[in-house]
């Protein structure tokens, strides 16, 4: 059935979650290095959309779905409870459909994903803004606010940022109930940190990473490409990505990753 069951779904759902489970325990990835963040993002989506549509049967191609989950079963890996103290589980969130009710949405899923009742850290990418026009407190204030709630209910225990300058992190600081406790900067915009966001940092204890994700890690377009090379004959063009979380367990006390994973939600828009 493969191809055609899975198309014949994705006729019928109005949304697709899909997990790739972890990367570290695909042998096909562990021996192709991608050259880039999003590349590697492509190649796990296409696997798993892959491997997931060539095992739709029959008896799968009768049912309608509201959620289509999309999952790699062999790839999934839940934490051991008892382990759970030894581990710090991170993630960055990349807002790609410009709704900030999509943050909740995502971590319930990781969380569920993982086994485990909330996430030591999340980094926010917001929606990717229109030319021309700069990134402002007033447009992040919503997603903040979402990451907030999620603190407050003891989903997130950090939340962080990523690409802000100097005075744009002090507005946030200065605005936020609940502080930055990061904010990423994209070391190809700049080979040093800067030193007005360096000072400001050290003095509100704010943890400076770095990073080499682009501005989008995952377009529309691209998904589309994506969803349209995995499964023949798919009207990807209905399909529009909402947002993409890249999870990674690190075992604290050796800094080593145990686990790495995507997972991502898209919805249908049928004409």
């Amino acid at each position: 059935m493969g191809s055609e069951g899975a198309r014949s779904l994705l006729e019928r759902a109005g949304r697709l979650s899909l997990q790739t489970g972890n990367l570290l325990n695909w042998g096909c990835l562990r021996k192709k290095c991608p050259a880039t963040p999003g590349e590697e993002v492509r190649d796990c989506i296409q696997k798993t959309l892959t491997e997931w549509s060539s095992k739709i049967g029959q008896d799968l191609n009768q049912e309608t779905v509201e959620v289509l989950e999309c999952t790699v079963a062999q790839a999934i890996e839940k934490i051991n409870p008892e382990e759970r103290d030894e581990l710090k589980v991170s993630a960055k969130l990349f807002i790609v459909g410009s709704h900030s009710s999509s943050i909740s949405d995502a971590v319930d899923l990781a969380c569920s994903a993982l086994g485990v009742a909330q996430l030591d850290s999340v980094i926010i990418a917001p929606p990717p803004l229109e030319d021309g026009t700069s990134l402002s407190l007033e447009y992040l204030q919503p997603y903040w606010q979402e990451l907030e709630n999620l603190v407050q209910n003891k989903k997130i225990v950090a939340i962080g940022t990523s690409d802000l300058d100097k005075t744009l992190l002090e507005q946030l600081y200065l605005w936020a109930q609940v502080k930055p406790s990061s904010n990423q900067v994209n070391l190809a915009s700049c080979c040093v940190m800067p030193p007005d966001l360096t000072a400001f940092a050290k003095e509100f204890d704010i943890q400076l990473l770095t990073h080499n994700d682009p501005k989008e890690l995952l377009c529309e377009a691209s998904f589309q490409e994506v969803l349209q090379e995995s499964i023949q004959n798919v009207k990807a063009n209905e399909w529009i990505p909402l947002w993409l979380l890249r999870y990674s367990v690190i075992v604290k006390s050796r800094g080593i990753i145990k686990s790495k994973g995507y997972i991502m939600q898209a919805k249908r828009n049928a004409s």
